[in-house]
């Protein structure tokens, strides 16, 4: 009688530590009903199938003793036989019959559950749940099956058939072949919870970590239209958001990245259960599909709900379109990176002058190379090759059981959070998915080399591309008598980047987020309206869409890849230099040509401070200044301080500071400092007086060299004369150094020498340094050669 009472329970009688019971997926649900809806978390209510509801029909059907049969002597490689095993095993369980004692309870509970919201048939999401699914180390997502939109008995005992059916679906075989889990022991749940009306609002899934690096201090949150399994079949690519917990916790609202997706497509309810396919009217397209306030709120129940479990989540949300109400529907454990120990940092080197031939998003870390296979059907499967490279449309669950035998995976579809994304990232294979015309492009059997290592862009070559590992233990990684900052240029490397032994950033550069994020030349967007080239204006939209007003898409595009690098090293120190692009950088930018002039010498040009205080710039500089004070004051990210380089002159350096106070980022108020490039003569002869009005200096050894040996450094036929190790170079660090050591002001160097000239790192030490800034490729073995240094 005990089994039989416990065939059905609700969720308010469950808790987590009943995953033997209901499954991890269950547990989980039940354990949030009774503890987090009390927190303010909205959980959809419901029931569940217990384990022993499963067994019970299997052994009312004696299909346990057909299993034991099919699985004698089982292969699982035989990709052939585990098709027609698992076949047979499904059609055993479809063609089965409730016990009368069961099915009475089952639409009793649906009753129950329809009366507590008022209406006679409920519309019911029906999810499997493994017993041995949802557990550390073992995530089975997307082995099962799930329904939607469910409504009334019969739909719904047919629905609950095909849940236990789907424990033997081939990708699930597979699964617990290679986790070494049990056919026989492991059972499968059935949750039955109140559909969220999402076909009317959006939903996704979001990680209470980046799920390419593992950086942990950030909720990553995916959003489309409508119900959630078009993300998961890969159909569209979501909208993203990165929500910055440190600071969120301070009542901040630091949304520190979005992400437009491309969304011109969701499933609604069918009138009479199931879902249907519609087109997104193109006004719905170019909006994103969460408000910053829900964002914000999501963000919080993640970081509750990963608090309650003490352990990373991936969690499944949805907004009711009636309702007009957030609902959380799934968590479990992350299970790429929450249990990881970062103590091993990869340095990939990868070694070609080569342009890809296609590129999309990047999934992973790892470089994968081989002969190409382009599969269209799943029904092809079997022709495929251990250590080919998989080339397709779009995978679904069906494709898992060829995942292993892949060097890399491409997908012409798909987004970050697609099935492709999320089984490549748990099996540890480079994928790279979106790729547009991958079909057309590549062909069978040739051989490609996939690049996954260099940020969020995803880089397929052509051929074999030469490239090194690097392996280091960080717990081995001895500490300079110097802090250790790094250069950084790309945003989205940054989470990963953050893992190297460092003390902040010396240098984050503002260069590449305005050209390859917002690529309009800023005054372009101050003066759109005034432009009346048509082409051009359309080519602006068509980069700012979103956005009616174009000066607010420069702040907030700037304020977050700025804010990016803010948060990756938080709480330690990021300077942020401002623009240093030269006329010709600038021309170069779309609607640069209307702005700037040919100069025949643009390093020594109009650039720098030169350009803040100019009446036709300033307009661009003061937006600038707003991306700074959104990322500081918005995001909360106050370790964010500020850098003006190319200052010829004090009274340039005070004419910048005037107008900074004047727009509100003001020199000493909220710990804010500025400090000047130190970069040509005149800095390191007048670095007292410059002293009196910033707060530090950072060497740019680069330009300080040219200018003081007269060397144009992009002349290759005099890069012989002299480089920063001539000694008139290095009696210039050495008295800016012993300057700035007297005033105790901020003294780093951010050039290349360093990074270059393990010798030359060691000079700096001698002098006694604040800090060195490297480019991250050489932050290890420059720490290796200063700290194995034998004076």
């Amino acid at each position: 009688m005990v089994q039989k009472k416990r065939l059905i329970l609700f969720f308010n009688q469950i808790s987590k530590n009943d995953v033997g019971l209901v499954g991890g997926k269950n547990a989980s649900l039940g354990e949030m009903f009774q503890k987090l809806s009390k927190k303010g978390i909205n959980i959809p209510f419901g029931f569940c199938l217990t384990s022993n509801a499963y067994f019970y029909y299997l052994k009312a059907n004696k299909i346990d003793k057909e299993i034991k049969k099919l699985f004698k002597n089982f292969n699982y490689n035989d990709i052939n036989k585990l098709q027609e095993i698992g076949k047979k095993i499904r059609n055993l369980f479809l063609k089965g019959n409730f016990p009368e004692d069961l099915k009475r309870e089952i639409l009793k509970s649906y009753q129950k559950l329809s009366k507590f919201y008022s209406v006679s048939n409920l519309e019911v999401a029906v999810r499997s749940s493994a017993t041995a699914e949802d557990l550390p180390g073992a995530s089975f997502a997307g082995q099962h099956e799930s329904y939607l939109n469910v409504i009334g008995k019969k739909d719904l005992l047919l629905a609950v058939k095909k849940c236990f059916a789907s424990l033997f679906n081939n990708r699930a075989i597979v699964y617990r072949e290679k986790k070494g889990f049990s056919h026989f022991k492991t059972a499968l749940s059935v949750g039955v919870q109140k559909m969220v009306r999402s076909d009317l609002g959006a939903s996704g899934v979001m990680f209470t970590l980046d799920t390419e690096s593992g950086f942990s201090n950030v909720v990553l949150i995916n959003s489309i239209w409508g119900v959630g399994e078009m993300i998961v079949k890969g159909r569209v690519i979501p909208d993203a958001f990165y929500v910055f917990k440190k600071t969120l916790t301070k009542n901040y609202q630091p949304i520190i990245s979005k992400t437009l997706g491309k969304k011109d497509k969701k499933y609604i309810f069918k009138k009479n259960g199931g879902l249907k396919e519609i087109k997104i009217p193109l006004e719905n397209q170019n909006k994103f599909s969460l408000e910053d306030k829900e964002i914000l709120t999501l963000a919080k129940w993640a970081m509750e709900i990963e608090s309650h479990y003490r352990m990373p989540q991936d969690i499944e949300w949805a907004k009711d379109g009636k309702e007009n109400k957030l609902y959380i529907v799934q968590s479990r454990p992350e299970t790429i990176y929450g249990l990881k120990e970062k103590l091993i940092y990869r340095e990939y080197q990868i070694k070609t002058k080569e342009s890809p031939i296609l590129t999309g998003i990047a999934v992973g870390d790892k470089i994968g190379e081989g002969k190409v296979h382009i599969i269209k059907d799943v029904s092809k499967i079997s022709e495929f090759k251990k250590g080919e490279v998989l080339v397709t449309k779009m995978t679904d669950p069906d494709w898992v059981s060829i995942f292993p035998l892949a060097s890399a995976i491409i997908t012409q579809e798909g987004g970050p959070t697609c099935h492709a994304a999320i089984v490549s990232r748990e099996l540890g294979i480079p994928c790279v998915v979106g790729v547009n015309n991958a079909l057309k492009v590549l062909k069978d059997s040739n051989y490609v080399t996939v690049d996954c290592t260099q940020g969020r862009v995803g880089k397929i070559f052509l051929g074999k591309v030469n490239y090194q590992v690097k392996e280091y233990n960080l717990k081995k990684i001895p500490k300079p008598k110097t802090k250790i900052m790094l250069n950084i240029s790309v945003p989205e490397a940054t989470f990963r980047l953050s893992f190297l032994p460092n003390d902040g950033v010396g240098l984050a550069r503002e260069e590449f987020i305005i050209a390859q994020k917002i690529r309009v030349h800023p005054l372009a967007l101050y003066h759109f309206e005034k432009i009346k080239d048509r082409k051009l204006k359309k080519k602006i939209e068509m980069l700012t869409i979103g956005y009616k007003n174009k000066k607010q898409f420069y702040i907030d595009k700037l304020a977050e890849g700025i804010g990016q690098i803010g948060a990756a090293f938080y709480p330690k120190k990021v300077i942020v230099r401002f623009s240093d692009f030269k006329t010709n950088e600038y021309k170069n930018l779309i609607g640069g040509e209307l702005f700037e002039e040919k100069e025949e010498n643009p390093m020594l040009g109009w650039r720098g401070a030169a350009r803040y205080y100019d009446e036709k710039f300033k307009p661009a500089f003061e937006m600038e200044i707003e991306a700074v004070k959104k990322a500081r004051n918005v995001f909360g990210l106050k370790n964010i301080v500020v850098m003006v380089p190319f200052c010829r002159t004090i009274e340039e350096g005070e004419k910048v500071l005037k107008i900074m106070k004047k727009k509100g980022l003001e020199p000493g108020k909220d710990k804010l400092e500025v400090y000047v490039m130190c970069e040509i003569p005149s800095n390191v002869i007048l670095a007292d007086k410059f002293l009196d009005i910033f707060d530090g200096m950072s060497i740019g050894s680069n330009d300080l060299t040219q200018l003081t040996l007269g060397l144009d450094r992009d002349n290759g036929k005099i890069a012989h004369i002299g480089n920063e190790k001539n000694e008139a170079v290095k009696e210039e660090i050495k008295k800016v150094i012993k300057i700035c050591r007297k005033r105790k002001k901020y003294v780093g160097i951010c050039g290349d020498a360093p990074s270059s000239f393990p010798d030359f790192a060691q000079f700096l030490l001698d002098c006694k340094i604040s800090s060195i800034s490297l480019s991250p490729d050489a932050v290890i073995k420059t720490i290796i050669a200063l700290t194995c240094h034998k004076n």
